[in-house]
């Protein structure tokens, strides 16, 4: 080492060039200078050495080069010549010794000073998990194809008669080391070449008895009397490591080498530091032996670094303005290390001894200068504050490059300060950079290297890493010889060059171990004998021994080059963590780490030095965009919540950059969807989602739609070797190998489009792409259709749990003796410029794949053959072994999603930051429709829709975690395909392809069918489960009178009608909210065939009133009253669209004003706008459904006539009657309204905005438009009818009018009673039947105008030849048997007890259509006038229904009445319901060939009633089911075993427990019959004994005889009754308990398969190298080669490391509400027995798990905020203890007192849950939003939850307030708060919270 390192002042060179003897300057820290006495004493021979009294005889050495050199000063501490002199008695007593201390370098240097002193020669070993037995004692080299032995250290120790030093025996793996006892002990080993080491003693005694050739043809051996062992070790356990081995740790005789004294330590600081005030040297020395004491450790402090305040006090004294904290924070970066409560102690100790100086503003530095001074040392100016500094660093060799002068480095303000403070750390030591992923780490350290003109030699560390990968490979020679090849860090250390050791937080401590000596030494031994020395060390053995380079050479010496320099790069630990789940998430930052290196931490850049760094490097990046994006990013890094950190660090400053980069090329791109990609927000836990959603919108950065990008037309194709995907364009590659092109079958979709457009975007910016999604979306097809677009060669790697470093890289195989490696793909593809295409890259571990961060970011490699990948085309010149990368290189990598069901390893969390990366995505549902319709042309489209939809569900269902498996696109196109090949097999049979899978999980097999036949998919029904009604025989026709136009000759035939337009006077608009929910249509045909298409429930409240249905197009309108609502809804639809009209009809009570609407949809231009018609109040609104605009349409000039004038319409008293609105014509835009009684019509039309009144010499009962021009108008009190004629053109001038004719009405007699026709009609045809369907009704062949006509005494009558023709019209009739007028129907529908007889007057809805094209005529009845005797036999009981579907066909003459099922709920307002219609439904007619019903519960049900479509629909669903089941014919042999079921019994109990499968013996065997077990037949009950389940067959359990069954039922109820009893628990108590068990089945369920595969995951095996048995493992090729046993690898539970901590379980909290206010309003919204649910599900789910989870259950009330409900060390046990803890949360609501103690709760909980020892604590709230009503704040109680950020909390609302739970969210903490509008919710919600919390980690 070069003496002038430093450039001193004269005051102090001389004794700077003493002592600074190592660039490190630690090596010997406590030789320094002291006032010690003299110690050493050697006689005039020079052959004694002697210490205090102790004297020891020196021998001439015969290796001197082995002898230690300058370790020794000149004078010593008084302590260390104390601990010489003890090692020197135990040397005279020949006893080994175990030096035991803290880490450090002293233990080492002390031995080694003693070895020096005494001029030992040293066998030096420095232990790790990975030394063998060979290390210790032989290992097989072969030479010239022979294989000998080579001894090892301890052999060649023992018989050169050297001292062997062990150092770090707690690191070697147990039953390692014990093969050294008996040569400690007796001085005797066993060698595996034959030879015996024998005790020096027992050889001599031999020697006297025997010749020297006998005993060598024995073989025996002598062991030297001058061996001896010096151990190093740990004490453990405080430190991590394994134990000594009893019998090992007896043969040593131990010495503690504490840090020294305070006062010879502050010596030794002085010396190093003269121009430090000594004050503040006393300082640093104080705290950092406080931090060393017992009761820092106690607080979980690591021990403080005490010798390296020595390099730091060389620092000071060179910058005497640094500040003693930032020079402590890089000798003992503390808040790196412990938590808020260590940071507080350490800044306690701070300030109590005066270091507390970092608050004020240190002066900035900066590196002004650099310059070479001599070949390996520069002067480096710093410039601080305003006074610049020179001092001298070791440089590289390459050519300096000034400060600032890089391209690709811009430089911001916290980068230079960090530069110039590695700048004076590496004058004295080497550094390790803490950064989270993606800050700069790398980037920092390549432009330090460069400013400093060094070589970097990037060394990537992974976890299973061992010493011998870190320090020499072997390998094979040409010849088949075995070689040591040096690896890439002991050629940095030779050459000088900069040595980066990237992922020190990812290798395990007991590798990184070996290294110590080289970082405070500059000393290593390498397995194949060499040894590197300290560069001044080597030097000075050079000239003692006379001997030239090539001599040293020769005898394994080698320098380490001065300059040589290790710079760490590491992620910042995970303070407080013990989880053991990844090691990048441990605390790996331990005491002895601490020692290695000085550290410097990258903290995150300001925002305004991001921005720069981005528009530095990215020139034309859109301003704004960035901004926003900083803001966001910068947002997300402030929060203290560790999701939004998590978030953060997905966002990285690397990331910024790739975004921003793309941002200059597509400026148009939406910054949201960079961010989703960003974060992969897809695969997001929805807590994480819904926080990234709310920082979104909080920086307004807004989502651009996904509907917009999907209309955009992409193309794709190859047109003149130019290749367009979307917008995108490229030239494609011309390939050297075309037969590498991938080609694959792929259909072209929209979706499958983006994604290639998107990662060419990418590809072409030249970023490696990333892709990850679930199982079977097309990653692979899409990857390959890209490359074949784009005719790039691929080569395809496939990773899989064993995949190791090695098998990423290169294939060793064995030939002709001689160890060849094969290159891997990845070595292929980086050669020839192919792109790699890495599939399944999670299931790999990351520790495997971590390599490939150097490969991509800094272009470099080191493969297992000592060949190098470079990216710099001019470094690989001229070196040999070196293999330039490709500059069309490329790297595609496919991974599944992180977390479950796939438990892989999380590839995007580790390596997600240097790829750029997309989430593949499902198609969505047109995009996957276009697909299989390419798949299956002729398989039909609605099995395609119902296909696509039923997975779209499942899918979703999937991401909320309702299932666990992620149903793909794969899937359905392997059903399409298979539909299309085979079409006669229904798909009902072919679904089940996929879904066999799931036949055995009850609960998933539920959740199956349901979704299935929710959308139509007749899964498990039968061809012959056909229930349509029953057909009843129709009356003949007959012609029963005649209409024609009265001809009166007194009389006026026609009078005339006067009209008078006005224009229309319009009010508003007013813009109300539309809402949207979700529409759960449910197909009605899932099990059986009827008349019933499909239902849905509208989200409408109890006490809403249905008051008119409609269709138009394909939509469906329901108008509701009380308060008055407008539904809208598509017939395929997936929302239902409301407006409510609250604010226009307020709600009113009972009594005063009961407003009844009905609806008028309009027709072209005006589509999606409807008129509202009020018809008490004559309000008339027109609608926007689009935008909610709301308009007042007033046709009276003298304006609006109001409730309030207006008297009850129900009323009995003198009833005023109401306008009516007639609107057959609705869809050509004009409307008409008149009063009851009135004697004038109203136009409107509202297209024109004209209204036309005309006047009428009649009175009005009912106006019946029949046709555009022709009006049937009936008289009020006769029933007269009136045709009224008018022109077309309503906008016509005044003086036209209409002309009103008479009709007359002359009835025949059909020898049945003459009735008279005058009765009322209920409804006429706009239209006439079609002529066929005319002649077939009549039964003759006729053409002519007619009319359908409803009324009460007929089915249906025809008017022929009306309106059109003048003549006499004839009427035909089908009469009923009876009068529907004449029947009673106040006790008419399902809830006639609720009605009582209210109603007074006739029902407002005639509940009747015709169907023209169908020829049918339906109507509603109450069951009261449906003939039930005739629809049903005499033994069957009618269901319950709302009323029944009366349908008369005129085409077969028949009759059916479909039965509507009841609805489920019911309006309170019975009075009021009776008046809208005489049944429970409402009917509208939908399309041709059916109608559409609402309940009055809402429930909306489609039917089909025409007989072709019927019989169309029936065809095809007989064909989803299929005519067959699809599976081979089965070959039975029919045999009588007589063993049949006979009666059913427990059977006997096998005491031994084993597995029984059959024979009629065991209880709880499976597969047997009658006993009780699992999986049989005919046993009583299910009783499982843990073991594999056999299931018999179905077919098999059928063929159970009855009675056989009955006995099995009866018994299994009395053991259902005996264990209640067993547990004194009462039938009624089971059933209470079994309403809540249920309800939360499903979610208990899935809840436990995750919770179970979680801990199959974490329990999942390791490789367990140097086996004698097992498979071979490729890293041993070369040991087996030479003989080697210990060569293989096995599968094996790894027991966690020694020392490490101990998993604890996860501590949860849950906090009930059990106020007051839950039982108050339980009735109304059931929200205290969701809470009980919610309970309930968190005792059941965790069941079992409590070694893993910890759970308790608190109440909070009016009563406290305490209430005990289940206490964490006493959890129920069964199912009596969970009831007992359910009835004390009901119990309690009822009785406390009233108040709100929520707050207190959170607050008293999140404090008591954090003192407690936990992996991880979660609070999870149940309150019902009362907040306000208490006056606490939300503000107030989103701090409570934020209180601890070591405490998960998270609130629960029960609320129904209104926007009140909105706005609470909206306050609320993101992802921490949710709100329960539907308390069914809850427990969903808890399922949601446990699934993307509590389990990331479980």
């Amino acid at each position: 080492m070069h003496p002038s390192l430093l450039r001193p002042g004269p005051r102090v060179a001389v004794r700077r060039v003493r002592n600074i003897l190592g660039c490190l300057g630690l090596r010997d820290s406590w030789v320094r200078r002291g006032h010690g006495i003299q110690l050493l004493s050697t006689s005039s021979s020079g052959d004694t050495v002697e210490i205090g009294d102790v004297r020891y005889k020196l021998k001439p050495s015969q290796n001197p080069e082995l002898v230690p050199l300058k370790h020794l000063s000149d004078s010593l501490p008084q302590t260390v010549a104390q601990h010489l002199r003890w090692i020197m008695q135990k040397d005279l007593l020949g006893q080994d010794v175990f030096l035991i201390g803290p880490p450090g370098p002293l233990r080492r240097s002390i031995a080694m000073q003693y070895l020096e002193l005494t001029k030992r020669e040293v066998e030096y070993l420095t232990l790790s998990r990975d030394t063998t037995e060979t290390d210790l004692k032989q290992r097989r080299e072969i030479r010239s194809g022979t294989a000998f032995y080579v001894d090892q250290c301890a052999v060649r120790a023992a018989t050169q008669g050297r001292v062997l030093v062990l150092e770090g025996l707690e690191k070697a793996e147990r039953n390692v080391l014990p093969i050294l006892n008996n040569l400690l002990e007796n001085r005797e080993m066993q060698l595996e070449d034959g030879r015996f080491l024998m005790s020096a003693e027992r050889y001599d005694k031999l020697l006297q008895e025997h010749t020297k050739e006998e005993l060598d043809s024995w073989k025996i051996v002598r062991v030297s009397e001058d061996f001896w062992v010096i151990a190093l070790g740990l004490p453990v356990p405080k430190y991590k490591g394994n134990p000594l081995d009893p019998p090992l740790r007896s043969r040593f005789q131990a010495k503690d080498i504490y840090y020294l004294p305070f006062k010879e330590q502050l010596d030794i600081l002085y010396s190093a530091g003269p121009n430090v005030a000594a004050e503040r040297v006393s300082q640093l020395l104080s705290l950092a032996t406080t931090l060393c004491t017992q009761q820092s450790s106690s607080l979980g402090l690591p021990d403080f670094p005490v010798d390296n305040l020595v390099p730091a006090l060389q620092v000071l004294d060179m910058f005497p303005m640094l500040s003693s904290q930032q020079l402590l924070h890089r000798l003992y970066p503390y808040r790196s290390i412990v938590g808020k409560d260590g940071c507080a102690a350490v800044e306690g100790l701070l300030s109590r001894f005066e270091l507390l100086d970092g608050q004020q503003k240190s002066a900035v530095s900066t590196v002004v200068d650099v310059s070479r001074t001599e070949e390996d040392l520069a002067d480096v100016t710093l410039r601080v504050g305003v006074k610049d500094i020179t001092f001298q660093v070791p440089v590289g060799s390459r050519k300096l490059r000034g400060p600032n002068r890089s391209r690709t480095f811009i430089s911001t303000p916290s980068h230079a300060q960090l530069l110039a403070d590695m700048m004076q750390s590496h004058m004295v030591k080497d550094m390790c950079l803490i950064g989270a992923k993606g800050c700069g780490k790398s980037v920092i350290a390549r432009e330090f290297a460069e400013l400093l003109g060094y070589s970097i030699e990037p060394v990537m560390l992974y976890q299973d890493m061992t010493a011998r990968d870190l320090l020499q490979q072997r390998y094979t020679l040409p010849n088949g010889d075995t070689a040591w090849r040096p690896s890439p860090l002991v050629s940095a250390a030779i050459q000088g060059k900069l040595l980066v050791l990237d992922g020190i937080h990812r290798v395990n401590l007991g590798t990184l171990a070996v290294l110590s000596r080289l970082l405070h030494d500059r000393e290593l031994d390498l397995y194949d004998g060499t040894r590197l020395l300290r560069w001044d060390r080597y030097q000075n053995l050079k000239e003692k021994l006379q001997f030239s380079d090539q001599q040293m050479h020769d005898r394994s010496i080698h320098p380490i080059h001065p300059s040589f320099r290790v710079l760490g790069l590491a992620e910042p630990p995970a303070i407080g963590t013990t989880s053991l789940s990844s090691s990048s998430s441990q605390q790996w930052l331990g005491p002895e780490l601490l020692t290695m290196f000085l550290y410097h931490t990258v903290s995150p850049m300001s925002k305004s030095e991001e921005m720069d760094l981005i528009k530095g490097l990215i020139h034309n990046v859109p301003t704004e965009a960035a901004e926003k994006l900083l803001d966001l990013v910068h947002h997300l890094r402030q929060t203290g919540d560790p999701i939004a950190q998590s978030l953060a660090s997905s966002l990285s400053t690397r990331q910024l950059l790739r975004i921003c980069k793309r941002l200059s090329q597509y400026p148009d791109e939406s910054i949201a969807q960079a961010v989703h990609k960003a974060c992969l927000s897809r695969f997001l836990p929805s807590l994480a989602r819904a926080s990234l959603e709310k920082s979104l919108s909080s920086c307004s950065i807004q989502d651009s739609p996904d509907a917009a990008e999907l209309t955009h037309d992409y193309c794709c194709g190859v047109h003149d070797g130019v290749l367009t995907i979307g917008k995108v364009t490229t030239s494609v590659y011309s390939p050297d190998q075309k037969i590498k092109v991938p080609d694959v079958l792929f259909y072209d979709n929209p979706q499958h489009m983006m994604v290639m457009e998107d990662m060419l975007k990418d590809f072409l910016l030249g970023e490696h792409l990333l892709l990850v999604g679930n199982q079977g979306v097309g990653k692979n097809k899409i990857v390959d259709r890209f490359l074949h677009l784009l005719n790039r060669p691929r080569e395809y790697l496939q990773l899989h749990r064993d995949t190791t470093v090695q098998t990423l890289t290169l294939q060793p195989s064995l030939r002709d003796g001689v160890i060849v490696y094969e290159d891997s793909p990845l070595v292929k593809a980086v050669k020839l410029g192919h792109v790699l295409v890495v599939d399944e890259a999670d299931k790999a571990p990351t520790n495997v794949t971590c390599i490939l961060k150097a490969l991509v970011e800094s272009g470099e490699m080191i493969l297992a053959d000592g060949r190098r990948i470079v990216s710099d085309p001019g470094e690989a010149e001229g070196r040999p072994g070196t293999i330039c990368m490709h500059p069309d290189f490329r790297m595609l990598v496919l991974a599944n999603r992180p977390g479950f069901p796939f438990l892989g390893n999380d590839f995007f969390g580790s390596l997600g930051a240097i790829f750029s990366c997309r989430a593949v995505d499902n198609p969505k549902p047109q995009a996957e429709l276009a697909m299989l319709k390419q798949y299956g042309p002729d398989v039909p489209d609605a099995t395609l829709h119902k296909l696509v939809a039923a997975f779209g569900e499942l899918r979703s269902m999937a991401d909320q975690g309702t299932i666990y498996y992620p149903y793909s696109t794969r899937e359905v196109v392997n059903i399409v395909k298979h539909l299309q090949r085979f079409p006669s097999e229904g798909l009902a049979n072919v679904v089940r392809n996929v879904f066999d899978f799931d036949s055995y999980n009850k609960d998933m097999r539920e959740v199956l069918t349901e979704v299935l036949h929710k959308h139509g998919i007749p899964f498990g029904a039968k061809p012959t489960s056909v229930q349509l009604a029953k057909e009843l025989p129709l009356p003949d026709v007959k012609l029963t009178g005649y209409w024609s136009l009265k001809e009166d000759k007194n009389a006026r035939c026609k009078l005339l009608c006067p009209t008078e337009t006005r224009p229309l006077l319009v009010k508003g608009p007013v813009f109300l909210r539309v809402q949207r929910f979700p529409c759960e249509r449910q197909e009605s045909r899932a099990l059986s065939f009827t008349e019933e298409k499909a239902h849905w429930q509208i989200p409408m409240k109890d006490v809403n009133i249905i008051c008119d249905v409609i269709c138009t197009n394909d939509s469906v309108l329901v108008a509701t009253c009380n308060p008055v609502c407008l539904y809208s809804m598509k017939e395929l639809g997936d929302s239902i669209q409301c407006l409510e009209l609250y604010d226009v009809f307020p709600r009113t009570i009972s009594g005063v004003w009961q407003p009844f609407v009905t609806i008028a949809p309009l027709g072209s231009p005006l589509d999606g706008q409807v008129v509202l018609h009020e018809e008490q109040s004559n309000t008339i609104l027109h609608l926007d459904l689009v935008t909610g605009a709301v308009r007042r349409l007033v046709l009276t000039p003298d304006g609006d006539s109001g409730p309030s004038r207006t008297p009850s319409w129900w009323s009995t008293k003198n009833p005023q009657q109401g306008y009516k609105m007639c609107r057959e014509f609705a869809h050509k835009n004009w409307l008409l309204f008149y009063v009851e009684d009135g004697n004038q019509l109203e136009l409107l039309d509202v297209l024109e905005g004209h209204v036309q009144s005309i006047s009428l010499p009649i009175n009005l009962k009912a106006v019946f438009l029949v046709a555009e021009d022709c009006w049937l108008l009936l008289e009020s009190n006769t029933n007269r009818k009136f045709l009224l004629t008018k022109p077309k053109h309503i906008a016509a001038e005044h003086t036209q009018v209409c002309q009103l004719h008479s009709i007359s009405e002359d009835t025949v007699s059909c020898g049945d009673e003459a009735s008279s026709e005058l009765s009322t009609l209920q409804m006429v045809s706009v239209e006439q039947l079609p002529s066929e369907n005319l002649s077939v009704a009549l039964g003759q062949k006729i053409v002519s105008p007619n009319r359908l006509l409803v009324n009460p005494s007929s089915f249906a009558q025809i008017v022929v030849g009306f309106p059109d023709l003048m003549s006499s019209n004839q009427v035909y009739s089908f009469r009923r048997p009876y009068d529907l007028s004449d029947m009673k129907s106040s006790e008419a529908g399902s809830h006639m007890f609720l009605r009582g007889r209210v109603q007074s007057g006739a029902a407002k809805r005639e509940n009747c259509v015709t169907l023209l094209s169908a020829n049918q005529v339906v109507r509603a009845l109450p069951s009261s006038k449906v003939p039930l005797k005739d629809v049903y036999s005499k033994d069957a009981t009618p269901p319950m229904t709302s009323a029944y579907l009366e349908v008369t066909d005129l085409t077969s003459k028949k009759l059916k009445y479909i039965p509507v099922p009841r609805s489920r709920t019911m309006s309170p307002y019975t009075n009021w319901l009776s008046k809208v219609s005489e049944c429970d439904v409402l009917v509208a007619a939908l399309g041709s060939g059916g109608v559409v019903t609402v309940d009055v519960g809402g429930c909306v049900r489609l039917w089909e009633t025409g007989l072709d479509t019927l019989q169309q629909s029936l065809m095809e669903w007989r064909n989803m089911i299929g005519t067959e089941d699809g599976r081979p014919v089965q070959i039975t042999i029919k045999r009588d075993s007589g063993l049949d079921v006979s009666a059913p019994k427990h059977g006997k109990t096998d005491p031994l427990n084993a597995p029984h499968v059959g024979g009629n013996q065991w209880a709880g065997g499976t597969g047997g019959r009658d006993t009780a077990g699992l999986g049989g037949k005919g046993g009583p009950y299910r009783l499982d004994s843990g073991h594999k389940v056999y299931q018999v067959s179905q077919t098999e359990k059928d063929s159970v005889p009855e009675e056989v069954r009955r006995a099995a039922r009866e018994m299994a109820e009395k053991a259902f009754k005996d264990r209640l009893k067993e547990i004194d628990m009462s039938e009624y108590d089971a059933s209470t308990y079994e309403r809540f068990s249920s309800a939360v089945s499903r979610q208990v369920q899935s809840l436990r398969i995750i919770l179970d595969s979680l801990q199959a995951k974490g329990k999942e095996r390791q490789w367990l190298k140097n086996q004698a048995l097992g498979e071979l493992d490729d890293a041993k090729i070369i040991d087996g080669l030479t003989g080697e046993k210990a060569i293989y690898k096995r599968r094996g539970e790894l027991d966690p490391e020694l020392g490490s901590p101990q998993q604890k379980p996860k501590r949860l909290r849950v906090l009930a509400d059990v106020s007051g206010s839950m039982y108050r309003f339980n009735g109304v919204d059931s929200r205290l027995e969701r809470s009980m649910e919610a309970v309930c599900m968190v005792m059941e789910a965790l069941e079992n798990y409590e070694h893993k989870f910890k759970y308790d259950i608190v109440g909070h009330s009016g009563d406290g905020y305490d209430i005990e409900l289940v206490t964490a060390n006493k959890v129920p046990k069964n199912n009596k203890q969970r009831l007992k803890v359910l009835q004390t949360m009901h119990a309690h609501s009822q009785f406390c007192m009233s108040g709100d103690y929520t707050l207190e709760a959170t607050e008293a909980s999140i404090k008591e849950l954090a003192r407690e020892e936990a992996d991880e604590h979660f609070v999870v709230v149940l309150s019902d939003a009362n907040l306000e009503r208490y006056g606490i704040q939300p503000e107030r109680f989103s701090q409570a939850l934020m209180l601890d950020p070591k405490v998960n909390a998270f609130a629960i609302f029960i609320g129904s307030l209104g926007d009140q739970a909105e706005r609470l969210q909206r306050t609320l903490p993101a992802g921490r708060s949710f709100v329960a509008m539907d308390t069914k919710h809850i427990p969903q919600i808890l399922q949601q919270i446990f699934t993307s919390t509590v389990l990331s980690s479980a």
